[in-house]
């Protein structure tokens, strides 16, 4: 199972569909089905379901008849809304109504006078994202962790309702701003199998470029956020400073530091020129992480605080639907540039590293390999780089469809496109990997300590943005 998610085919009739991955096939497969009242929930038998089947609860209104957690997700305690956000006789730029109102939280259940509560957020320090995170601990030891996101949630999937395709690609690009590409080539994926449009090779070739390229300062900041938690200040400044050249190759390349408004239906808005000096900059960049890989590596005070932290066993993974570095650090082989290639990903070799301890330590590693593969991988698509087109013509057929996915620096990320009789986007639906890998991540937190709460929250490398969309 992949993701579920609800639409409304026609203004009366409500479809439920469901993503879900087929043995030994490339496409996956979508069962589908039209509630006429409660639902069975499928979070007893996946329960990675848990959160999608409470996101639907919420913006459409379907009741999940024996789900394990019957609480709200998306919309919190004080919001009334006049009607379901999505049901199409919402009345348009109509606010949700909301009220001050006192916040439901879990009840611990035992020593309830030696358990002390910290509500921490939704305001935080530095520059981070609204969220709020209430502990239950006794002195250093968390017994229980409850995470509230959806402070900042913006409805994006929403915007994209009424728009014409080629608007929504701006739009997808900034679902969240640090998986830009992620978000547009899947998106951009989905609206080409909807319109049968095949993509030139050579557009292709560039689409894995700009993607290993995003997952490469993706990974680079991961690595040196790190470092800050670990309080390794020099490391934190090392891995900054490559960040920093990556992105500056990135605005050479693009004119953009985040990869922005170059992907496009069809293809690339314009042509790229990287030939002659990409290659050599990707090497010079990789020998400068290779000794900062090592030195990481060899550096005890960092590694201590990083091995035995966070632990994520497999079975907690698969079930709870961890994605991307997360899950392949608690031994999963996934990854849907193999798995489900696309782009011009099938004709390049990859290397998935994967590794089994779980821990915050092994999650790095994954991250550290994936480096050093990405820049091999993009060394290779420089080589086979084809001549011709950039961009091919599309149309879309009124009430078409399409599915479309990427594996983004965080993990599998799923657009599912509809469109009504008009031509125009009637439901868009993205499944982002943050999404999945913040309900995975308390159950690496109950019953570990404060200390290291910031390391494992890191090791994670989630965003809310990703999540709360």
């Amino acid at each position: 199972m992949q993701m579920g998610y609800a639409w409304y085919p026609e203004p009366n009739r409500l479809e439920l569909r469901y993503v879900v991955t087929e043995p030994d096939q490339y496409l996956f497969g979508i069962w589908r089905c039209e509630p006429r009242g409660p639902v069975p929930s499928l979070a007893g038998i996946w329960p990675l379901m848990g959160w999608h089947e409470r996101e639907i609860s919420d913006l459409f209104g379907i009741e999940f008849v024996d789900h394990p957690q019957p609480h709200r997700l998306v919309l919190h305690d004080g919001v009334n809304p006049i009607r379901p956000p999505f049901d199409p006789a919402y009345p348009q730029d109509t606010a949700l109504q909301a009220e001050p109102t006192k916040q439901s939280i879990p009840e611990i259940a035992g020593a309830e006078a030696d358990v002390q509560l910290l509500p921490f957020g939704p305001v935080r320090a530095d520059v981070v994202e609204s969220g709020e995170f209430i502990f239950f601990y006794i002195g250093e030891a968390i017994l229980h962790y409850h995470p509230r996101l959806f402070f900042k949630h913006r409805g994006m999937e929403k915007r994209f309702e009424g728009l014409p395709a080629e608007r929504g690609v701006v739009l997808a690009e900034r679902v969240s701003g640090v998986g830009s590409v992620a978000h547009a080539l899947a998106y951009c994926q989905a609206v080409e199998a909807a319109a049968n449009c095949a993509v030139p090779p050579r557009a292709q070739f560039f689409r894995v470029l700009l993607a290993e390229l995003e997952r490469l300062y993706n990974h680079l900041h991961y690595l040196g956020h790190l470092c800050h938690t670990t309080t390794l200040k020099v490391g934190e400044a090392e891995g900054k400073l490559l960040e920093e050249r990556a992105k500056q190759l990135n605005a050479r390349l693009t004119g953009s530091r985040f990869l922005r408004s170059i992907l496009t239906i069809g293809g690339l808005r314009r042509d790229l020129s990287p030939k002659g000096w990409l290659g050599p900059e990707l090497e010079a960049l990789r020998e400068a992480y290779s000794i900062y890989a090592r030195h990481l590596e060899n550096t005890d005070s960092h590694l201590d605080r990083l091995i035995t932290t966070g632990k994520l066993n497999r079975r907690v993974a698969f079930d709870q639907g961890a994605t991307g570095p997360v899950d392949r650090a608690s031994g999963l082989d996934r990854d849907l540039r193999r798995d489900h290639p696309y782009a011009a990903y099938g004709n390049l070799p990859l290397a998935v590293a994967v590794r089994e301890a779980g821990d915050a330590h092994a999650r790095a590693q994954v991250r550290m390999a994936e480096i050093d593969a990405s820049i091999a991988l993009m060394q290779r698509a420089l080589l086979l780089l084809p001549d011709g087109p950039i961009r091919s013509e599309y149309s879309i057929s009124p009430r078409s469809e399409g599915l479309g996915w990427s594996e983004s620096p965080r993990g599998t990320l799923f657009y599912a496109v509809h469109f009504d009789g008009e031509g125009k986007l009637a439901r868009v639906k993205i499944k982002s990997p943050s999404f999945s890998n913040w309900r995975v991540f308390p159950h690496t937190v109950h019953d570990s300590n404060m200390m290291d709460y910031a390391i494992n929250e890191a090791s994670f490398g989630l965003t809310i943005a990703g999540c709360d969309r």
